[in-house]
């Protein structure tokens, strides 16, 4: 399996109560799942995957997998707190349909485990083992404390059952040197650039494909990026930055940085495809005036368009 281009990392719309709207999840995979998607990442951050139970995490990938078919690669987010709960919610994932299971890091690894190698092999092993799926890693920013070293990552890179890293370091200098010692390290595994608010440097570094919850709502300015990026066209890759710009600060510029996928949200539904912008706690509704900002963005970036497609 290869992973690359443009993968959309999805929200999962709340009904009033905090159940899940499955109607509303459905309407909203027609309009994100379109040409130029490559793959579908389900249980992450953007789709709230840390507020889930296990049932509904399973639940996600059973009806995501019935949408979409088998034509696309099914990705699923395994957040956990120990090695062993991450072994069981892959053989879940698995058993329901995902192909990859994407990890993210254990929370004791902000103690230096991320920059310890036997630490972060053994996770990955184990999982791997354990649960027999492949597995792509998710690359924390290095601010967070949870960001592996590079070298690090080679290691993890060169491991069997490693597909990808998706690569949110939010650091330029620590992509680009990731991007250049994995590409020597093992070339086959994939770069997906996911540092969110620099879409047109990270393509321009170079990278394998772009994994965003971004695509959620945007899918395809994101395509049409990445489409340039792979041809070399540099003026393409600015023109198509110039018009995902403003949408990019108006959801990720604005403090705090926690509610970026609630906005989503709030755009979503201002273009009628889901009902409800309501995340789970701890995760609160945005202020009105961010909601003013979003939509009006929303308005004059002419998302509207994509709905007739």
């Amino acid at each position: 399996m290869i992973l690359n281009d443009v993968v959309v990392a999805t929200i999962l719309p709340f009904a009033p109560d905090l159940s899940i709207d499955w109607a509303g999840y459905e309407r909203f995979l027609g309009y994100c799942v379109r040409p130029g998607i490559s793959a579908v990442f389900v249980n992450g951050h953007a789709g709230e995957g840390a507020s889930l139970t296990p049932d509904e995490r399973v639940e996600v990938i059973r009806r995501t997998r019935a949408v979409i078919g088998r034509t696309r690669p099914l990705l699923a987010g395994i957040i956990a707190y120990s090695t062993a709960e991450a072994v069981r919610q892959a053989r879940e994932a698995r058993d329901a349909g995902a192909e990859v299971a994407v990890l993210f890091p254990l929370p004791q690894f902000a103690g230096g485990g991320a920059a310890d190698p036997a630490v972060v092999l053994d996770y990955v092993d184990r999982v791997i083992d354990g649960a027999g799926l492949p597995v792509s890693v998710f690359q924390y920013p290095i601010a967070s404390g949870l960001g592996f070293s590079t070298p690090v990552l080679v290691d993890v890179a060169r491991r069997p059952g490693v597909l990808a890293i998706k690569e949110g370091s939010g650091d330029i200098r620590a992509y680009e040197e990731n991007w250049r010692a994995v590409k020597q390290a093992a070339p086959e595994v994939a770069i997906l650039a996911s540092n969110f608010d620099w879409f047109l440097a990270q393509a321009a570094i170079g990278a394998d494909g772009i994994l965003s919850g971004l695509a959620s709502l945007t899918p395809d300015l994101l395509v049409e990026l990445w489409r340039a990026a792979q041809a070399g066209d540099l003026r393409a890759m600015r023109q198509a930055d110039d018009r995902l710009h403003p949408v990019v600060r108006a959801i990720y510029g604005a403090r705090p940085l926690m509610d970026m996928h609630t906005r989503i949200k709030v755009a979503l539904r201002h273009l009628g495809v889901i009902g409800c912008a309501l995340p789970r706690p701890p995760l609160l509704a945005v202020a009105e005036a961010t909601e003013r900002v979003v939509t009006e963005t929303v308005d004059r970036a002419g998302l509207r368009a994509a709905l007739a497609v």
